[in-house]
Formats: C-alpha cells, sequence, structure tokens
C-alpha cells in the first residue's frame, strides 16, 4: 500500500506499507510525526467505494491514544471520520486485547495501538491477527523498546533532530534497514 512519500516508498518492498501486517513505530515522544506519516495511507483506507459497497471500508481503529484525535485535521488530510473508531482502554492488557480483538474481526482497514509494554509474544499474536483479519496493524512504542525483539514485519524508528525529521528502517523484510531525511516535508502525494 503506497504511504503517500515516494521517498519512503522506494525503501519499502513492494513499494509501500506491508498490508495484513504489523508495523512498529519507535519514538523518542509522542507528536514526533509519526501520524503524518501515516495519514495519506490512513485516508485513504477510509474512504469508501461509493461506486460498489459503501460498507466495504475497514474501520479505522485508535486503540488508547495519548492524545485526543482532532477531527478537523483528520478531515483536512482526507480522513473519513465516519470510519474512524477510538478505544479507550482501562490497561495494557485490555489494549492488547482489543487490538488483537479488531485485528481478527476482519472488520478493521488499520488499527492503531499506543502501548508502553510489548512482548515478542504479543507482537506475534498482533502479527497473526492481522494476517486472519486482513488488516493494517500500527504499534506505536517508546524507542527504549528498540533492544527487544519483535515480530513486527516492518519496525522503524522516527525522531526528529537538526536536521528535521529522521525515519530509519530497523527492520524491513524483503529490504535493508535505511535512514531517511525529511521524509515527512514537502515529499507527500495526494
Amino acid at each position: 500500500m503506497p504511504s503517500g512519500y515516494p521517498g519512503l516508498d522506494r525503501h519499502l518492498p513492494g513499494g509501500g506499507w506491508p498490508q495484513h501486517a504489523l508495523t512498529e513505530i519507535l519514538l523518542e515522544h509522542y507528536g514526533a510525526g509519526e501520524l503524518k506519516l501515516l495519514m495519506p495511507a490512513l485516508a485513504r483506507l477510509s474512504q469508501s467505494d461509493h461506486d460498489h459497497d459503501p460498507e466495504s471500508t475497514g474501520w479505522l481503529a485508535w486503540i488508547a491514544p495519548p492524545f485526543q484525535p482532532y477531527p478537523p485535521a483528520l478531515v483536512q488530510w482526507g480522513v473519513e471520520l465516519s470510519r474512524v473508531l477510538i478505544v479507550r482502554p482501562r490497561d495494557a492488557q485490555e489494549v492488547l486485547w482489543a487490538a488483537e480483538q479488531a485485528l481478527s474481526s476482519g472488520n478493521c482497514a488499520a488499527v492503531l495501538l499506543w502501548s508502553e509494554v510489548l512482548s515478542v509474544a504479543a507482537s506475534r499474536r498482533l502479527q497473526l491477527a492481522a494476517e486472519k483479519g486482513g488488516s493494517w496493524a500500527i504499534a506505536f512504542r517508546p524507542l527504549s523498546a528498540r533492544s527487544q525483539s519483535s515480530a513486527a514485519a516492518l519496525r522503524i524508528l522516527l525522531s526528529t533532530g537538526r536536521d528535521g525529521t529522521e525515519f530509519s528502517i530497523l527492520k524491513n523484510r524483503g529490504s535493508r534497514p535505511a535512514t531517511l531525511r525529511n521524509i515527512l516535508h514537502g515529499d507527500a502525494a495526494s
């Protein structure tokens, strides 16, 4: 699935985000551009195909987001708000349970989850649930998780520095690691 950033797509196998798989995004802090990175793809996933079955479009499930999503910004990116579902679990166990259920249901085009703790076994369960339900799983994790193993098909590190946003591909099935700079500035395709 094209990311909406041609410079990034050149470094991803198949020319975009892996579908039916877990993508892990490691962050120094929330708000580093992680949502801007995903918005072109999420907007495309939220759009219904009115010529065929408008109900065929899956949900975009946001599980335990650290901030309240801002609807006008989502609309500006082209996200169909009627397809956004926000889930606020009580604890870390419920975050993983809700994500696994949403992924395996077959009703979600994408499931975004924010989790401080994600074991190798939990990442494997999310990967299998994404495959089963035909959904794209995106897990946002702290930078401290970098040294931990993961079953994610794609694992990236997003950081900001003097020279702008840096995007490091740490793990990528079918391709090699890479570091890209300023991919979020002026490179998004509509």
